[in-house]
């Protein structure tokens, strides 16, 4: 029990107080929707370092998350009734960001379960889920801006772009390689392989996945191809 209420005092400390910066900075400053969006997506995923790293045991970190998923989601389904709150934080249709939450957070404790629980290494979970988070949002941003350029593969979503596209391959490169260079035990030029693999990957199944499925299917892709990688590069 010291352990979980540690870990839900740190995590609290962080995700309350960005949170309420962040509605505040909402309504005084206006900040434009996709803006406040993506602002709230990388507040989500700096939340996943203290899942991580303020619990000591695996299945206590992904059992807080399920705790977390159960709590949260009637809540933001409440919420989601009122037309005000949907407004203000900008759902692009009912019931989103629960959905979203409940995606982001499950996708978490799977991955923790694969990487932590079965290869004991909570720097791999920070890899596969930032290899689609990172590249995920900045696609978002660049893509809604620069996107001039519509994919029209037979499988892709008509709605994401080359620039988008690009924009994600090269951030979530960038993400993975700096988890992996942090993490240590493996050459600089492997870190790099892995990285472009994973971003590779992560780009190709998010430019298919519609619906936000990518939450779930990009992390899952990328631990498919990140920990034989890993392996064979002598990291694990």
């Amino acid at each position: 029990m010291q352990e979980v209420a540690y870990g839900m005092k740190v995590i609290g400390w962080y995700i309350i107080p960005l949170v309420a910066v962040i509605m505040t900075a909402r309504k005084i400053f206006k900040l434009p929707d996709e803006l406040f969006r993506k602002i709230l997506h990388f507040v989500l995923l700096g939340a996943y370092i203290p899942f991580l790293f303020a619990f000591e045991r695996w299945w206590v970190s992904a059992g807080v998350i399920v705790v977390v998923a159960v709590v949260c989601y009637p809540a933001l389904a409440l919420a989601g009734l009122i037309p005000a709150f949907s407004s203000f934080v900008n759902e692009r249709k009912k019931g989103e960001y629960k959905s979203s939450m409940l995606l982001a957070l499950g996708v978490m404790a799977l991955c923790i379960t694969v990487c932590w629980g079965i290869f004991d290494d909570k720097y791999l979970v920070l890899a596969c889920v930032y290899a689609w988070g990172v590249g995920d949002a900045f696609a978002a941003l660049i893509g809604k801006r620069f996107g001039k350029h519509k994919i029209t593969w037979k499988f892709a979503d008509n709605h994401k772009s080359v620039e988008g596209s690009l924009a994600m391959l090269i951030t979530s490169a960038i993400a993975v390689f700096i988890v992996l260079i942090i993490r240590g035990g493996m050459h600089p030029l492997s870190c790099l392989l892995v990285s472009v693999v994973a971003a590779s990957v992560c780009t190709v199944i998010e430019l298919c996945s519609k619906k936000g499925l990518d939450t779930v299917s990009c992390p899952t892709a990328a631990m498919v191809f990140v920990i034989p990688l890993v392996m064979l590069l002598g990291g694990l």
